[in-house]
């Protein structure tokens, strides 16, 4: 009796996760492409969605989907290597200001940074007048934008995985006539691949489904990314008329988070098996 309730609620869970997604898959297929339309099993299918989201004069989505793919792998990479560098310099040594540095980076996150987003904007006016390749609708100006929110949370969780590798390879290393970036980039490097996948994975994730700073940022149809995009193609009264050319967006733009976490995993998979200390 407890195993026939054990897969009655799993089959349940399974349910409630694959119901939003068939529903999805319907509206994309669905030839009249409207919400009304729309139905858990479609009477009808087609491309019809797909073709006209793609040859679409007023929604740019191949442009979109460029935007956010570039900056996410941009800034995921970016943010990737500083706070790297950072949480090995937290990590391995010992200087000035280190555990008010640690304080600061763990105080400043725990405020949202659109709560900056006045300050921010004005920093922006400013720097679109005097250098407008970093400024408002450009991507370097919205990729340094989330450069700089997810150093702090990227730094504090790499440096905890850090602190579990023990100090003696460091140690062994110098003995041998090691320097600190051959130290950095040969014996930790490859120690802490599992934190590397999952830091990358999580900062691309994020950027890609980010909207309320970009939003604020991007103005231009052409400049947009992809959550910015799609919003404006079901805002206000073309909810209902756009609703199978969204649909048919929303399952083109999880092809790069799901090609993303596939690459991905094997590294998480041989680093956590990779790398043992013999005690």
């Amino acid at each position: 009796m407890k195993l026939a309730l054990r897969h009655a609620f799993v089959l349940a869970v399974c349910a409630f996760a694959i119901f939003p997604i068939l529903f999805v898959v319907s509206a994309a297929i669905n030839p009249l492409g409207t919400l009304a339309s729309t139905e858990l099993l479609p009477t009808g299918a087609g491309l019809d969605n797909f073709g006209e989201l793609m040859t679409s004069d007023v929604y740019p989505f191949g442009r979109w989907f460029f935007n956010s793919v570039f900056i996410a792998l941009l800034s995921s990479f970016a943010s990737l290597l500083l706070s790297m560098f950072a949480a090995y310099a937290f990590s391995r040594m010992r200087f000035a200001g280190r555990r008010v540095g640690l304080l600061a980076l763990l105080l400043i996150q725990m405020f949202p940074q659109f709560l900056a987003i006045v300050t921010i904007f004005m920093i922006f006016t400013r720097v679109t007048e005097l250098y407008p390749a970093f400024g408002f609708d450009t991507v370097w100006g919205l990729m340094l934008l989330y450069l700089g929110g997810a150093l702090g949370v990227n730094t504090w969780l790499m440096k905890g995985f850090l602190d579990t590798v023990p100090k003696e390879l460091d140690e062994a290393a110098t003995v041998d006539g090691a320097t600190h970036a051959q130290v950095f980039w040969k014996v930790i490097m490859p120690l802490v691949t599992p934190i590397l996948a999952v830091t990358a994975l999580l900062a691309f994730i994020t950027t890609m489904s980010e909207f309320l700073m970009a939003n604020v940022f991007l103005r231009d149809p052409e400049s947009k990314t992809l959550a910015v995009g799609m919003y404006g193609m079901i805002a206000g009264d073309r909810r209902n008329e756009n609703f199978g050319m969204f649909a048919a967006a929303t399952l083109l733009t999880a092809i790069p988070t799901v090609s993303v976490f596939l690459w991905l995993q094997k590294y998480i998979v041989s680093g956590l098996t990779s790398g043992a200390v013999k005690g």
